[in-house]
């Protein structure tokens, strides 16, 4: 590196900045490929996620008011109180979910939400990628009662 007259340095050698592009390049050579090639994967995880968080608000729900949200009343029960059905007597004001809404799968699908379910006393499910019951590898279902 060059100094000025007052001892500081001015900046990097061609040298320097060659080294760290090339250093740079290995990574992303490296990393990037490995991100980019799951995004099926990554979509799956957060399908899981977002049940059991849908899961915990349920069962908040349930313990004010002694039971879920019935299939008519679906999981917009958990943002807004029900006006049909059998009616929560001790609805928690501003709802069960942090935004305020329903979050759909990360397919842009509406999770599947059936009480009683056929599983537990409530099933959740997201059809993933097809949008479709069952299926196979990254069309398989995502369903609450698989998750461990």
């Amino acid at each position: 590196m060059k100094r000025n007259g007052f001892g500081h340095d001015r900046g990097f050698t061609l040298i320097e900045l060659m080294v760290v592009i090339v250093i740079l390049g290995v990574l992303a050579g490296l990393i990037i490929p490995r991100i980019m090639g799951r995004p099926e994967e990554a979509r799956r995880m957060k399908a899981r996620i977002q049940i059991e968080s849908i899961e915990t608000a349920l069962k908040l729900y349930k313990l004010d008011n002694g039971y879920y949200p019935t299939t008519e009343q679906g999981l917009q029960a958990l943002v807004e109180a029900p006006s049909v059905g059998r009616l929560p007597k001790a609805w928690r004001k501003g709802g069960y979910l942090e935004k305020g809404k329903v979050p759909k799968d990360p397919w842009k699908n509406e999770y599947v939400y059936l009480s009683p379910g056929v599983h537990s006393d409530c099933d959740l499910s997201s059809y993933s990628a097809d949008g479709e019951p069952g299926g196979e590898g990254d069309d398989a279902d995502i369903n609450s009662w698989e998750i461990e």
